[in-house]
């Protein structure tokens, strides 16, 4: 779970409309600054007050809440701080500055927590080291104050990571497990993106991208699976990332890791995963497309608003679900979260029921309104894959719909050439295609830039209806032109698009 650059309030766990990640963050060790001891990377037996710098990002005031609800005095700051998150702490009797100051964390709290959208020469940094206060990353407290004793189910993988996750915590509180959780978009169920539940299961989206300036590895290998699950492994996160062999390593040494005993559920329609997962001495159990997997999809059907789908297990009926998620992509993180249910013993009919009130994540194909018969949807799709299973699945859901799709390359892949080649590939069963100018550009090297004219070029070479724009304002005075009743406009885009989902409702 990126945090914001800035740690801005877009990415609340309540009410947020913004992004969960603005991955525009390029420097994050910063030019230079104090040297913090190693030796004070602790988290002390007993803490009784922690501050936090950033607490503004998705996952960090998430654990702003955790702490105080655990009676832990709180107290954070951040470069920007406004609504939601800043109504937000203020509700959990957080109190919060803006703007970061040497003197934020001087009263000596027990622990700082430092978010990986800090840099090395950030002035409470300075006080830490000066002051020698013991100090930690975002996921090290998480594992410490929310997983504690609990069973970790780790979900990882570059797709798929908060849709199968929240599936599961859902289908675990569901069946009266009662889980905690901690993930990187908010649960409709939950209207929230953690909990502190009383059972004896975390569930926790294991983000490949790394922990601190200080700590430059993955946030996943802060968190010890019980059981770990891994939706897919390709490029991405280009800016820590030099390509799919850099990534496959830090997977590799996170599954080495595991304990003999825990169980690993791994998608079998991704090359990279099948040969990750051979011959671990761990439980593994494989999902997906391959005849031979433990977990399979028999037969799906059409039943909107519901997906409806078999799930085989050993090659057995194992039952008939449906949920409110379209796509063939989200039938696997459903069958994913069906054998994690299954194994840590779950009925059928609970599964069943768990998976029809299952509510969906906030931009992930998320309905934001209908005005004058055109739905508009939103979702966070960017990478490649995750742009293509996106416009599949909503193609898939409205059939005779006329399709605009719309994209804002924003993240640090995006924004780059690296799949200059491959997005053209991507927008298969959308009748208008509109692209838009990446907004953060300046921070790319001009000679790795993405270019959206060369993208509406491809597409328009495979014969598609695609249009170039600098600005959202084009496009939304582009659609309100064109769109009619029936269609249904899907915005892809990691950022808040400049509210362009509201501004294109009210043009309608």
């Amino acid at each position: 779970m990126e945090q914001k650059k800035t740690g801005s309030a877009e990415a609340g766990p309540k009410g947020s409309d913004g992004p969960e990640a603005d991955c525009s963050v390029t420097d994050q060790a910063g030019p230079g600054g104090p040297v913090l001891d190693p030796a004070l990377n602790t988290i002390p037996r007993n803490v009784a007050s922690v501050h936090l710098i950033a607490v503004c990002g998705t996952a960090m005031g998430a654990l702003a809440a955790v702490l105080r609800e655990k009676g832990i005095c709180v107290t954070g700051s951040d470069a920007n701080v406004y609504p939601p998150m800043s109504t937000f702490l203020a509700g959990k009797k957080i109190p919060v500055t803006e703007g970061f100051s040497a003197d934020n964390p001087a009263y000596g709290p027990d622990l700082v927590v430092i978010g990986n959208a800090v840099r090395r020469d950030n002035p409470e940094v300075a006080t830490v080291a000066r002051k020698r206060i013991p100090y930690c990353s975002m996921p090290q407290a998480v594992n410490r104050f929310l997983v504690e004793d609990r069973k970790a189910v780790v979900v990882t993988g570059t797709h798929g990571k908060t849709t199968t996750s929240a599936m599961i915590a859902w289908l675990l509180f569901e069946g009266g497990m009662d889980p905690s959780f901690l993930i990187g978009g908010i649960l409709g169920n939950f209207h929230s993106n953690y909990r502190t539940g009383s059972g004896g299961w975390a569930v926790l989206e294991g983000d490949e991208y790394d922990t601190a300036f200080f700590d430059k590895k993955a946030k996943f290998f802060h968190y010890p699976p019980n059981t770990a699950v891994v939706t897919s492994v390709e490029f991405d996160h280009a800016d820590i990332f030099d390509n799919l062999a850099h990534i496959r390593t830090a997977f590799d040494e996170y599954l080495s890791g595991m304990d003999p005993g825990a169980r690993l559920i791994a998608f079998d329609g991704d090359e990279t995963v099948r040969g990750l997962v051979a011959g671990r001495n761990v439980h593994i159990e494989m999902y997906g497309m391959d005849g031979t997997a433990m977990w399979q999809i028999g037969k799906h059907w059409p039943d909107f608003p519901y997906n409806g789908f078999e799930v085989i297990r050993d090659g057995r009926l194992f039952g008939r679900f449906r949920m409110k998620m379209p796509g063939a992509h989200n039938r696997w993180n459903a069958l994913a979260a069906v054998a994690l249910a299954a194994g840590a013993g779950l009925p059928v009919d609970d599964i069943r029921r768990g998976l029809e009130t299952f509510s969906g994540i906030r931009r992930r194909q998320e309905i934001r309104g209908v005005k004058n018969g055109v739905l508009v949807l939103d979702d966070f799709a960017h990478h490649p894959s995750a742009v293509k299973h996106t416009v599949a699945a909503v193609r898939e859901f409205y059939p005779d719909a006329g399709l605009f799709a719309v994209f804002e390359p924003r993240t640090n892949t995006s924004m780059r050439s690296v799949f200059q080649s491959v997005y053209p590939g991507c927008f298969s069963g959308a009748d208008t295609i509109c692209i838009r100018k990446p907004p953060l550009l300046d921070k790319i090297p001009k000679d790795k830039r993405f270019s959206s004219q060369q993208l509406v070029e491809d597409l328009a070479d495979r014969g598609a209806d695609a249009h170039f724009f600098r600005d959202t304002e084009g496009i939304i005075s582009f659609i309100a032109g064109r769109a009619r009743p029936g269609d249904v406009v899907l915005v892809m885009s990691n950022g808040g698009f400049d509210n362009i989902h509201e501004r294109l409702l009210t043009a309608l």
